[in-house]
């Protein structure tokens, strides 16, 4: 875990939001998944998302990629350098990707991915060093309570 992000109570209140995105998800048979972008000086919300993999019919509707889509057409900017987006999974190595390409200024996750965590447990795209951009990142957040909703879901499709 990398603590170069502090663990405020704003980022404590965006976490339970993104988990509240995921308990969503859940319920419509989505992968728990949920995702929260902060206007990191102010703590606004500008935008937050589920997965929606399902519904959507495409792979691409991750609720990372979803919520940093939400956000650019609210700023207005595809640069994100003064958002934090907050998610209840370690990004996979697509959405580590459109992380960096957005240029997010912070990303803190709650679960670590073991299998295609690509921010520090499977590798760690966000932060390679020949990348020309390398967000601030905080694993762990609410990791109990993000890994407990993965798991709850798992078991009930096994």
């Amino acid at each position: 875990m990398n603590p170069s992000v502090p663990v405020s109570p704003v980022l404590q209140a965006a976490m339970h939001e993104a988990l509240q995105e995921a308990r969503a998800a859940a319920a419509a048979d989505e992968v728990p998944v949920g995702a929260v972008v902060l206007d990191t000086a102010t703590g606004n919300v500008l935008s937050r998302a589920q997965n929606r993999m399902r519904r959507d019919a495409d792979a691409t509707s991750h609720a990372e990629l979803l919520a940093l889509r939400d956000a650019a057409r609210a700023l207005g900017d595809r640069a994100l350098g003064d958002c934090t987006l907050v998610v209840t999974l370690e990004p996979c190595a697509m959405c580590a990707g459109a992380i960096v390409l957005a240029r997010v200024g912070a990303l803190v996750f709650g679960a670590w991915d073991e299998k295609a965590g690509m921010c520090g447990s499977v590798g760690d795209l966000v932060r390679h060093p020949r990348l020309n951009h390398r967000p601030q990142v905080r694993g762990g957040v609410l990791e109990q309570e993000s890994a407990a909703l993965l798991q709850e879901f798992f078991a009930r499709r096994r």
